[in-house]
């Protein structure tokens, strides 16, 4: 079977506004998460969340930032490292494909235009507001810079999004449909109304005097998660095409695995998370001893973290090493996914996994080895990424390094 490569990688995450930094910062067990001093936090049961940098959007200029939410903008930035760092490709506009996923879209959009409509009428409604609500926005933003007339696609699958939109590129590469796709996931829904929802919800840790502990995996004191933006894209290509060009192939995404758990609407099933785990070795054409590593979901939840685990485990009967970096840059959504792709693809590389954040005790359930601590050294040639999202959204993907 042909394989996909990836030659580019691009993120901009509450770490740091690009992947070889943000890269560096896990390493180093640097923390995104802060308290949220806005006024409109003040009386929010869950004051703490994982912001990006504004200054990530100082090369976009005034034009584009009166026209994009920043859920568009994030999807540009990281396209545009991602773009550069695989060479700036040359391809036939009409193989060259976009597919950014998101959970939420221009939620901040949708909202600050709602309340000016309710404050201040129609008229004060901007003319593109349409094109910042919508979901497909930084796919469509991203294929317009780039030229990409293979499609532009937009997976909405909540928490799984950032890596449906990754599977969608490799299958659009081994399906012949396009030589080169721009893929991953964005969300930028840091707003009064997400965080009162999700914490109505009772999914998110409202460690608010402990914001730096307050995300804290696979921890027996774990109390939920922590909101995270950001984006992660990568360039996919036939390793046909890469070569050709004499591309640098950073790794592969081997094998994956897409399904749906039909099971509870906020609650995951093990058992089909475990068949997803299967399913994505089987792509890949490995057995579960050849995974070095497993770049967990592991959002923080008490239910979500003991369910992955208990899949974990029951895919793979002896477990690797498993990380997760939600501690550092608290929960992407719709990028997390496709951040936990960049991430292996790094460990792979470097031979270095990043600790997992304010594991201080090891929930005896998990019955799993997480780095913590430090980071950690590694020689594995193959790794496991999850992502499971509301809906029963269920991704695996399994990459390798080169």
């Amino acid at each position: 079977m042909a394989r996909v490569v990836v030659t580019g990688l691009g993120a901009v995450t509450p770490l740091a506004t690009t992947a070889p930094a943000t890269w560096a910062a896990l390493v180093r067990g640097d923390q995104g998460v802060r308290a949220v001093a806005d006024d409109w936090a003040r009386d929010l049961p869950v004051r703490i969340a994982a912001r990006v940098d504004d200054t990530f959007a100082d090369g976009l200029g005034v034009r584009v930032l009166r026209r994009t939410d920043r859920a568009e903008q994030l999807a540009l930035v990281a396209g545009r490292e991602a773009w550069d760092d695989a060479g700036r490709p040359e391809v036939d506009p009409e193989r060259l494909a976009v597919v950014v996923g998101s959970a939420n879209g221009g939620i901040a959009s949708t909202l600050a235009q709602s309340r000016l409509l309710d404050t201040q009428g129609y008229r004060h409604v901007s003319p593109h507001a349409v094109t910042m609500l919508m979901a497909n926005g930084p796919a469509a933003w991203l294929s317009i810079e780039l030229g990409a007339k293979a499609g532009a696609r937009a997976p909405i699958s909540a928490c799984a999004a950032g890596s449906e939109a990754i599977i969608t590129g490799r299958e659009m590469i081994l399906a012949g449909a396009a030589d080169v796709v721009v893929c991953g996931g964005v969300e930028a829904g840091v707003e009064a109304f997400s965080l009162a929802a999700f914490a109505r919800a009772r999914a998110m840790s409202t460690r608010n005097d402990e914001p730096a502990r307050a995300s804290r995996p696979f921890d027996l004191a774990r109390d939920g998660f922590v909101m995270g933006e950001g984006a992660a894209l990568v360039v996919l290509e036939s390793e046909e095409h890469a070569r050709a060009r004499g591309a640098r192939v950073l790794g592969a995404v081997a094998g994956a695995a897409l399904t749906s758990d039909a099971y509870d609407i906020v609650g995951g099933d093990p058992v089909n998370q475990a068949r997803t785990i299967t399913l994505a070795l089987r792509s890949a054409r490995l057995d579960p001893g050849d995974l070095g590593l497993v770049h967990a979901h592991a959002t923080s939840t008490p239910v979500g973290d003991r369910n992955e685990a208990d899949a974990l485990r029951a895919a793979l009967p002896d477990p690797p090493p498993v990380t997760s970096t939600k501690g550092a840059t608290g929960h992407l959504l719709g990028a997390s996914g496709s951040l936990g792709v960049v991430v292996a693809l790094q460990a792979l590389r470097h031979g270095v996994v990043p600790p997992t954040l304010n594991l201080d005790e090891l929930d005896p359930t998990i019955g799993l080895d997480v780095v913590r601590g430090s980071a950690r050294p590694t020689a594995a040639r193959h790794a496991l990424v999850d992502a499971f999202g509301f809906g029963g959204h269920s991704a695996s993907i399994v990459v390798s390094r080169d």
